[in-house]
């Protein structure tokens, strides 16, 4: 028996499955976010433990014997959040979370200070990478940065309760911008550039490897026959990876979440910082992956349909099969944007409303917007030297067969669907949770059963590669604009 444990921004879920993968139960505790000032995101870092005491008891409850059988538990979890413990390993402060936008400012003075952020960092210096997050606390609490022993991302910090030790994996750590990615290990210098030491950082292992295991006094709670192994785990988008077996170099896959995201496996460390391109560590060994990412995928399905007072399945079962793209343009820069334009302030628009525009015409233009802000995403993997011919479908966006077809068409690239099921980052973390306790990842990444695979439409390829010449030039007017 294996758990995953997946410590989201919106809830903590826990998975237990059997020997073969199949689920055996699953438990879910809500939690909350805290803004205490425009543009702040933040949590209280025990707030994620109490999670997980809850659904593990849930599990207890449900089936008792089946845990006790438990041999691996592995982790995954939100990134880039700011951990700050002190000596004794207590939480300093409310965690910084991924969406907290307050560290502009540094942002721009670490990229111009230390461009190493940019080569062995692999990324650019966004707000919501971890490093401008410990310049901000410098720069703005001095007392409790002076204070800080260990840094922590959120998934390392249940490690941390679960285990007794300071442990986080390549993938997750990646993303905090202090590592040597290529190397897979901390730098000195870009810690330097925060004042920070690898003191500061936890013991780096492999998503698949043993970081510890489970403290007697937790085995004795939950009842664990013997110590389960914690997995090294991952970091969200790595993780679902596993979920989905997108862990060989040029497996693929693309979210229509609220966010979106076109994930690619790698070889090597493969950047691309001038196009907001997430370059990181996999959460398996001796492998990389990017990732192109967008804000607001389902989420301007959601938006549209709040206005329009019609559900997201309604407006996109009413659209059914297209002839070619809407005759309206969609910008679905809701909250800004991340690849490959890097632009907190930029705002959504539509373009080429006319008096015949309806519902559906809008809804067409939504779902348009987004497939080209995903091949936005695909062009700057491919300035990285990456090539797809092959992607899977994941996310609640890809129970519409239509945008899956409006997104293969455009892309030019096959689609697989697979069958119903959950293959989020939980999945992805039993699995490696699977790993570290048989200490093999051999057969236990599998892809997931197909129900459909989708294919480019050479009509569709054609129009929308038109239609996305025009969208592509709408970007630089609004900026030129000032939206």
């Amino acid at each position: 028996m294996y758990i995953g444990l997946d410590i989201g921004t919106s809830s903590v879920k826990a998975i237990l499955l059997g020997e073969d993968q199949s689920l055996i139960a699953s438990a879910t505790s809500e939690l909350t976010v805290e803004r205490p000032h425009p543009g702040w995101s933040e949590q209280d870092p025990d707030s994620w433990w109490a999670a997980c005491e809850q659904v593990l008891d849930e599990l207890k409850n449900k089936v008792p014997t089946e845990l006790s059988a438990v041999k691996g538990i592995g982790l995954s979890g939100h990134m880039h959040g700011a951990t700050l413990l002190d000596k004794a390993g207590r939480p300093l402060r409310p965690c910084i979370l991924w969406n907290d936008g307050r560290s502009g400012k540094q942002c721009a003075e670490l990229a111009e200070k230390e461009p190493k952020f940019m080569s062995l960092g692999g990324n650019l210096v966004m707000p919501g990478f971890t490093a401008p997050k410990l310049q901000w606390v410098r720069e703005n609490e001095p007392e409790i940065f002076a204070g800080t022993a260990m840094v922590l991302l959120p998934k390392d910090y249940v490690r941390f309760k679960l285990t007794g030790e300071y442990v986080g994996d390549m993938s997750d750590s990646a993303g905090t911008l202090w590592m040597d990615v290529a190397k897979r290990d901390w730098s000195d210098d870009l810690l330097a550039a925060t004042g920070l030491t690898r003191n500061q950082m936890p013991r780096l292992v492999e998503g698949s490897e043993s970081s510890g295991v489970m403290t007697a006094e937790h085995c004795s709670r939950w009842g664990f026959d013997t110590p389960p192994v914690i997995a090294g785990g991952g970091g969200d988008n790595a993780a679902s990876a596993c979920g989905v077996g997108a862990v060989d170099p040029g497996s693929a896959f693309v979210s229509l979440g609220t966010s979106g995201v076109l994930f690619v496996t790698n070889e090597r460390f493969s950047p691309n910082v001038d196009g907001a391109v997430h370059a990181f560590c996999h959460a398996v060994p001796e492998t990389w992956h990017q990732m192109g990412v967008i804000l607001s995928a389902t989420d301007s399905l959601n938006w549209l349909s709040g206005i329009l007072k019609k559900s997201p399945g309604e407006l996109t079962n009413a659209l059914g099969q297209i002839s070619g793209p809407s005759p309206v343009s969609f910008l679905p820069y809701l909250g800004g944007e991340r690849t490959p334009h890097n632009d907190v302030d930029i705002r959504a628009g539509f373009s080429g409303i006319s008096h015949d525009t309806d519902d559906l015409v809008l809804t067409h233009a939504v779902m348009d917007g987004v497939a080209f802000a995903l091949m936005d995403c695909l062009e700057a993997l491919s300035v990285a030297g990456t090539r797809i011919d092959r992607v899977l479908a994941v996310g609640g966006g890809s129970r519409s067969r239509t945008w899956l077809e409006i997104i293969a068409s455009l892309l030019n690239v096959s689609v697989n669907v697979p069958v119903d099921g959950d293959f989020g980052a939980s999945l992805g973390a039993a699995r490696l949770g699977q790993a570290a306790a048989l200490g093999t990842t051999d057969g236990i990444f599998t892809r997931p059963a197909l129900k459909a695979s989708i294919d480019p439409v050479p009509s569709l390829t054609e129009t929308y590669a038109e239609a996305y010449d025009r969208w592509r030039k709408l970007y630089p007017a609004l900026k030129q604009a000032g939206f």
